[in-house]
């Protein structure tokens, strides 16, 4: 399980579609005007970060292999498919250029003109504009569509940096110059946390639900909220639920109450199987409200962890 704060991003579907599946290989420079192409940059000597002065860089279909390809084997390129036309790309392409250029190195901001290098956007299979690319270690690692608004980007590109320091040189020494990009804290998610850190799930929910109020699609509100509702629940259950459950099988809050308290104790197995049990020896109303109960405890945990595919089988063994 999660602290309530989370990890989901809100980045758009169409990163999960291009990472790892696109060939950036195949746009290179056009044969027939190899005179015309500018020479790859220079690649940062002893991990030295790129000049801040070429943070924004015009990409055409004769460059996109060099100034995109071939310098994100050193740091992270940002690609900005955009044109004259489009409203959002102008919301949202001066916020990318002055991120860029803040970071000192640890990133480089590439646009490009859709409109004038349709290859560029065919490649990529955008379906719409604005749409941004993250380009690292030659292929895409994920993207967004859209205007975001700037402290998701600042988010998007703080964890992206996180993830490809390792990889590419030009992002530590870029840091270690004072660059990269500053995350700020969200106040609305830093008073649910406080109210959660003081044991006041009341005030925490409340707060998680007003940014859902504003952003009902917010994934780590959403993840953050469950986690308060549960704490809580576990809580109020009483370090005797499990005994009282299992000497009154037949009490189902006793049931939903005492798998709680398994669950907050380590013991998620012991939790699914006792709610599993119960919905094989309940009907209606009253097994929906155990498998209702279940299911929040399974969105409690990665959905890949092995314990909640082996309950989720059960569960569907029991049902059917």
């Amino acid at each position: 399980m999660t602290h309530p704060r989370g990890s989901a991003s809100k980045t758009a579907a169409l990163s999960a579609a291009l990472s790892g599946a696109v060939d950036l290989s195949a746009l290179k420079a056009r044969a027939e005007a190899p005179q015309k192409q500018p020479p790859a940059p220079p690649r940062p000597a002893d991990g030295a970060a790129p000049a801040t002065a070429g943070a924004v860089i015009d990409v055409t279909e004769a460059t996109f292999q060099a100034e995109v390809v071939e310098r994100s084997l050193q740091q992270l390129v940002v690609v900005d498919l955009w044109a004259e036309w489009c409203g959002p790309c102008k919301q949202l392409s001066p916020v990318l250029e002055r991120l860029a250029a803040e970071s000192g190195g640890a990133w480089v901001l590439a646009k490009v003109d859709v409109d004038a290098n349709p290859r560029i956007a065919q490649l990529f299979g955008a379906q719409s504009i604005p749409t941004v690319i993250a380009i690292g270690g030659g292929q895409p690692v994920d993207a967004f569509s859209g205007a975001l608004p700037e402290p998701e980007i600042r988010k998007w590109l703080g964890s992206l940096l996180d993830a490809l320091r390792d990889r590419l040189p030009g992002i530590k020494a870029a840091e270690q110059n004072g660059g990269g990009v500053e995350v700020p804290e969200d106040p609305r998610f830093t008073e649910a946390e406080e109210a959660f850190e003081r044991g006041d799930f009341a005030a925490a929910q409340a707060a998680y639900e007003r940014i859902l109020d504003v952003e009902p699609a917010n994934e780590e509100a959403k993840t953050a909220l469950a986690q308060v509702k549960f704490t809580a629940r576990a809580e109020a259950a009483g370090p005797d639920a499990i005994a009282k459950a299992d000497a009154n099988p037949a009490d189902l809050d006793a049931q939903l109450a005492a798998a709680d308290l398994e669950v907050a104790g380590q013991q998620p197995e012991a939790g699914f199987a006792r709610l599993i049990a119960v919905v094989r020896r309940t009907a209606g109303d009253e097994r929906n409200k155990v498998r209702e109960h279940l299911v929040a405890l399974f969105d409690l945990f990665d959905s890949a962890d092995e314990r909640v595919m082996k309950a989720r089988r059960d569960l569907a063994s029991a049902l059917y």
